[in-house]
């Protein structure tokens, strides 16, 4: 059996890639929203003038989050698609397999949760709350 004939677990590359975008998407929307609302506005100020790309992130928070969707709809398509990929016949190999799909469906998850948060924030809050 060469390299390329061996059976490899599904990567979890896709679901740590949708759970960077979307963590994206929180610090865009949710965390400036969060830091005013507790009163900590000159904290927000003091970040923005550490990392000045924040505005630039809301100002693009369109953009933002249809990357972050577009990503998110591929991550949850190629883990569809791998569920049903065979793990390696070794009991320890299969037991990793089995244990990266697990992680990578609840990285999947969270990456979700996480983008919703950011999208309520990012369009809806204002709309209820001011």
């Amino acid at each position: 059996m060469t390299d390329t004939d061996e059976i490899r677990p599904p990567s979890t590359l896709p679901a740590f890639l949708s759970l960077f975008t979307s963590t994206g998407t929180l610090i865009c929307c949710a965390l400036p929203a969060l830091l005013v609302s507790i009163g900590a506005g000159a904290v927000m100020a003091g970040l923005i003038e550490a990392v000045p790309q924040i505005t630039w992130l809301g100002r693009n928070k369109e953009l933002l989050f249809t990357i972050a969707g577009a990503l998110l709809l591929a991550s949850g398509a190629w883990q569809w698609h791998a569920r049903s990929l065979p793990c390696p016949a070794d009991k320890a190999q299969a037991t990793a397999c089995a244990r990266a799909r697990r992680v990578s469906w609840i990285v999947w998850g969270l990456s979700v949760a996480l983008f919703v948060i950011g999208a309520f924030f990012a369009f809806f809050a204002a709309a209820i709350f001011y």
